[in-house]
């Protein structure tokens, strides 16, 4: 075979990988500093919550309510139960 046919066959087999690692390399260029931003904004976000729950009377930053004091061992009914009548039973089969 020939030069030109080698060079051509290389260009054909190589040149479609070589055109998209170049792709690859320049779309991960940044990743590292966003990766780094974005575990910095996650931790900052981690403490003001942890610093908030420890708080607990403390007001959120958008105005809400504060998380409500625990009730020391009160337990407050969530609906009301009513007792069927007597006699009235369902036989499921």
């Amino acid at each position: 075979m020939s030069l030109t046919t080698d060079a051509i066959t290389a260009a054909v087999l190589f040149g479609p990988g070589a055109a998209l690692g170049a792709a690859t390399l320049v779309s991960r260029r940044g990743d590292k500093t966003d990766a780094a931003a974005v575990r910095q904004v996650l931790a900052e976000s981690a403490a003001e919550r942890a610093a908030r729950a420890a708080g607990a009377g403390i007001a959120p930053p958008d105005g809400g309510e504060g998380i409500p004091a625990p009730a020391d061992g009160q337990n407050v009914p969530l609906a009301t139960v009513l007792a069927f009548p007597e006699g009235r039973v369902r036989r499921a089969a």
